[in-house]
């Protein structure tokens, strides 16, 4: 053992002397450049082997034509040099954009509809060898998918029901894009547009029916109206016959009070008449007479009508001027007589009112008549369905 390590000594320092000697006789210029060279080799070699992924990243070894797991994570990673490749896949979500196409609906209705896809690579290997292109392979995916949901749907259907279209259409593009190691995380209708002529109908179509929205909540307000001016004049001919009810009982009322009144009066008149006239004698009466025939003369008027025989008066004033033989007397009445022959004065005029108990009176009937706002009943109550069929 101790003859080889001589043994390996003596070829190290042969080697060495042989060095020695060949750089003796290489000039110092080419050995420096060929150490440049070598240095600027090392420096390639080594910017070959370092790989930086982006945080939101991920690579793929291939190595001499062969995958070579695990991926590359984020970060500083160190790779063979001149023999492996390194593919950078992004794991973020994507979006893509689905282009306008023409698709016919069930009710051949020509129709442009455009999508958005949002998509996440969540195994880069399948998204990398799986399939040439994801992006381009689920956009295609997408369009022929997206024809085939709109083709066994109507044109009102695909209008209202774009929620629907959009969960349908991404169930089928995750469970296609699964193999790919793809998600399809969302897809939006971004827009459905008819062609002209359906556009047009579609139109005309919305117009007749506000037309028609228009025409039937004119009509109903045309009814309410109705309903309610007739509500109104049926309830002011309620209030207006309550108040002629109450008019005539306040007048019915005012009337009867001002018979018993001016009756009352001309009984005080003619008692205080009668007494006044009980003192009087013949001669009296017939002065009193003979004056009055004197007003009586004083008109203007061509005819002069009297109430009773005009001869009995003026043999009556004959006998007081003297004329006759003699002059009847007539005892003058007193009080006493007078309700000897009538009675008391309180039994027959009754009892005089006085405005006190007047004004006691027409209060009450004013109560009675009287309808106060709460009293008028509302249009659906009883008493004014019973009113109006009277």
């Amino acid at each position: 053992m101790f003859g080889k390590k001589i043994e390996a000594w003596a070829t190290a320092a042969l080697t060495s002397s042989l060095l020695i000697d060949i750089s003796a006789q290489i000039p110092g210029e080419v050995i420096l450049f060929l150490a440049i060279l070598i240095l600027f080799v090392v420096v390639v070699l080594f910017m070959l082997a370092v790989r930086i992924i982006q945080p939101y990243e991920q690579g793929l070894k291939v190595v001499l034509g062969k995958y070579k797991p695990p991926p590359l994570n984020p970060g500083f990673n160190l790779v063979a040099p001149l023999v492996t490749q390194v593919t950078k896949l992004d794991l973020r979500t994507q979006v893509l954009d689905v282009p306008r196409q023409e698709v016919i609906t069930k009710d051949n209705s020509p129709t442009n509809v455009d999508a958005i896809i949002y998509i996440k690579v969540i195994d880069p290997a399948k998204a990398y060898f799986e399939v040439t292109n994801y992006r381009t392979a689920t956009v295609a995916l997408a369009q022929t998918t997206l024809r085939s949901i709109i083709g066994d749907m109507e044109l009102d259907e695909v209008l209202y029901n774009r929620h629907s279209i959009n969960l349908k259409l991404r169930d089928l593009l995750d469970t296609a894009t699964d193999a790919w190691g793809v998600r399809v995380e969302a897809v939006e209708i971004r827009e459905v547009d008819p062609a002209r002529p359906v556009k047009a109908a579609m139109e005309e179509q919305t117009a007749a029916e506000r037309e028609r929205r228009a025409a039937i909540l004119r009509a109903d307000g045309e009814k309410r109206s109705a309903i309610l001016v007739a509500e109104g004049q049926k309830r002011a001919r309620i209030l207006e016959a309550e108040g002629l009810r109450q008019a005539r009982v306040l007048e019915a009322e005012g009337q009867r009070l001002a018979t018993i009144l001016a009756w009352q009066g001309e009984a005080q008149k003619l008692r205080i008449l009668s007494l006044g006239a009980s003192s009087l004698d013949t001669k009296s009466i017939a002065v009193l007479a003979m004056d009055t025939l004197k007003s009586v003369g004083d008109g203007q008027s061509t005819k002069i009508i009297f109430p009773f025989e005009i001869s009995r008066m003026v043999d009556g004033i004959s006998e007081y001027l003297g004329i006759t033989k003699e002059v009847p007397e007539r005892e003058i009445a007193t009080f006493k007589d007078l309700e000897k022959v009538l009675g008391k004065a309180e039994d027959v005029l009754g009892p005089l009112p006085e405005r006190a108990e007047l004004e006691k009176v027409l209060e009450a009937a004013e109560k009675e008549t009287r309808i106060t706002p709460e009293e008028i009943p509302p249009p659906d109550s009883p008493r004014s369905k019973e009113d109006e069929e009277s």
